[in-house]
């Protein structure tokens, strides 16, 4: 197994030792966002995983419209930007150091 694909993401099953087909990546991006939203930090190893161009596909794909971490690989893959559909918090929308970000 790669030593970017954390074990941790698959407590229902084996972690898979390759992801080769388009439904083993959009799986991995599923479980990996899922995680990153509760807080959980993929290992940077796996960020440059899936920044590469390779990971395109899957992440278009996926279509996790309420997932904060979604959002932000489809903007890394330069794709369009599509409704998020999670909360807003108005404690963030509100928050005036957010322009700086």
């Amino acid at each position: 197994m790669p030593s970017w694909i954390d074990p941790t993401l698959y407590p229902d099953v084996d972690p898979p030792g390759e992801l080769l087909s388009l439904a083993d990546r959009v799986d991995f991006i599923a479980r990996l966002c899922a995680a990153w939203d509760f807080g959980v930090l993929p290992y940077p190893a796996t960020v440059k995983e899936i920044r590469k161009p390779s990971w395109r596909a899957a992440v278009d794909a996926c279509r996790l419209l309420t997932s904060p971490a979604y959002h932000l690989l489809r903007e890394w893959h330069g794709l369009p930007k599509l409704p998020y559909l999670g909360r807003e918090l108005a404690y963030i929308r509100d928050d005036p150091n957010l322009n700086h970000i």
